[in-house]
């Protein structure tokens, strides 16, 4: 599987800035070293929409996750978002073949989407996420 891993965090990432698209013309620059110099940001600012273009490919619509190349995890019910903290940090920073969104989503972003997936889909965890407590979580 770690043979893998990087193939899939590549899908996974291409399928993520594909999304980018949903809420207008935003261009990447990918540097040789693999990270991204000027990074486009996703234009929505919404926690919806920012789901809708970026994390309902992988995850589904109704967060219920789904297997097949890569395992995505169900967001629906999910007791691991209780902690806002965890989830913070993997949009932000990416975990094993989910690719960090900390560069193409400023804080505000990454706090409404956090939020949203939070508060949907059979969660209900209303401690919402800052834009501070994701500045503190980022790499």
């Amino acid at each position: 599987m770690r043979n893998r891993l990087p193939i899939i965090r590549g899908l996974a990432a291409a399928c993520c800035v594909g999304g980018m698209l949903y809420g207008g013309p935003a261009l990447m620059a990918q540097s040789g070293d693999g990270t991204f110099s000027n990074p486009a940001r996703f234009v929505p600012k919404d926690g919806e929409r920012l789901y809708q273009s970026s994390c309902q490919a992988c995850h589904m619509p109704a967060g219920e996750g789904a297997a097949g190349a890569a395992a995505y995890p169900a967001l629906a019910k999910n007791r691991k978002l209780r902690t806002a903290r965890y989830i913070t940090s993997v949009v932000t920073n990416g975990q094993r073949a989910m690719p960090p969104f900390g560069p193409m989503l400023d804080d505000e972003q990454v706090a409404a989407v956090v939020n949203y997936v939070r508060s949907h889909f059979g969660n209900d965890y209303t401690d919402a996420v800052t834009a501070a407590e994701v500045k503190a979580v980022r790499r």
